[in-house]
């Protein structure tokens, strides 16, 4: 079995899989729950499952990009129990989970294996993080960080159907007035999207160095100044 920890966005969501299927889930969509749930919900999976750390084939979590703070605390914690007990890493791109999870929309359009996907996530003002891939899960366009505009979308052809999903997506609406842009409104991330990613690592062996690995933040950390000087100063 793999632990699977998504923390990328405002999600804090822990999945339990085995090479059935995801077995069980935890999930919450409190954007500041991260630190407080993370391992709580990694006990409790254990405890229903029945099984202990010591038991798990791998421990896996989301990369990024995504959150600065999220993929921090995601990452430190499977870390610490990848190492405290031995156990491979897996690191799993934040968009090809976000893919898997689209892949169970029921909103998606007709022939939607013909389409587009685009997981997008919200980088702050007009900027997003998005990658593309095909209906098979092939990677057209790398993952990056870029400004939303008109032409954003213009290296692709308006009679190809584009499925945009992710906290990013709703910036899209108002800015780009290409056709055949579609939105599932049923999307939310999770960690159970990391499941064939995670299984297919663990079959190839494809694990992260524990010591050496870091999130995949794209972009460097700018720290806001507050709104509200509550020193006076």
């Amino acid at each position: 079995m793999v632990i699977c920890l998504e923390t990328a966005t405002s999600i804090c969501s822990v999945a339990l899989c085995d090479d059935t299927g995801v077995r069980y889930l935890r999930e919450s969509t409190d954007s500041r729950s991260h630190a407080a749930l993370l391992t709580i919900y990694i006990e409790e999976i254990l405890k229903e499952a029945g099984i202990k750390i010591k038991d798990l084939d791998a421990v896996a979590v989301s990369k990024g990009p995504g959150s600065y703070t999220g993929l921090r605390i995601g990452v430190s914690v499977a870390k610490g129990i990848a190492y405290g007990a031995s156990k491979p890493l897996i690191a799993v791109d934040t968009t090809l989970s976000m893919f898997r999870v689209a892949l169970r929309s029921k909103e998606l359009p007709e022939k939607w294996d013909e389409a587009l996907f685009c997981p997008m996530i919200d980088a702050r003002r007009q900027e997003v993080y998005y990658a593309v891939y095909d209906g098979k899960g092939n990677t057209l366009k790398p993952v990056d960080a870029e400004i939303i505009d008109g032409e954003t979308f213009s290296s692709f052809p308006d009679t190809k159907k584009m499925i945009l999903f992710g906290d990013g997506a709703a910036k899209c609406k108002s800015l780009i007035k290409r056709g055949n842009l579609f939105y599932p409104g049923d999307f939310r991330i999770s960690a159970s999207g990391m499941y064939i990613p995670v299984m297919q690592a663990l079959n190839d062996k494809t694990f992260a160095d524990i010591a050496y690995f870091e999130p995949f933040y794209l972009k460097d950390f700018i720290a806001t100044k507050p709104g509200k000087n509550i020193l006076g100063i």
